[in-house]
């Protein structure tokens, strides 16, 4: 089982847009796609952040770095790191968005994972289920 956090924003209570679950851990698509990640995540700070580093990097790399291998070597640490602050990052976007980190879950994906943390909390999931309604 993975795990996860889950995010609410309290406000509206729109089960599709004020609930959120991210999981821990190793990010595969920031790892893979960096700053178009952000973008996708509507995270535009930190994407141009993602974007300046990964090119001041790849530039500092070829200028430094005479040998291929040390240079590949180099961007894939960068990448790798990229990957394991990737969900972070994006919690962290969360909570500039106004919303709380309510506690972590164990699933087999998100779904499972929002189904028992409000399988443990009857009174959000009505909540939630007359929101939707």
């Amino acid at each position: 089982m993975r795990v996860f956090t889950v995010h609410l924003r309290r406000h509206g209570l729109d089960p599709d847009k004020d609930v959120r679950v991210v999981k821990e851990g190793f990010s595969w698509p920031a790892f893979l796609f960096t700053f178009l990640w952000a973008l996708w995540h509507r995270m535009w700070w930190t994407a141009l952040g993602l974007f300046v580093i990964v090119t001041v990097a790849g530039i500092a790399v070829e200028a430094l770095l005479p040998h291929p291998v040390a240079g590949t070597a180099a961007m894939l640490a960068l990448y790798v790191a990229i990957g394991f602050v990737g969900n972070d990052l994006l919690r962290r976007h969360l909570a500039a968005l106004g919303f709380a980190e309510t506690g972590p879950v164990c699933g087999e994906d998100r779904d499972h994972a929002l189904y028992r943390f409000l399988d443990a909390d009857p009174v959000l999931a009505r909540d939630l289920a007359a929101a939707r309604t």
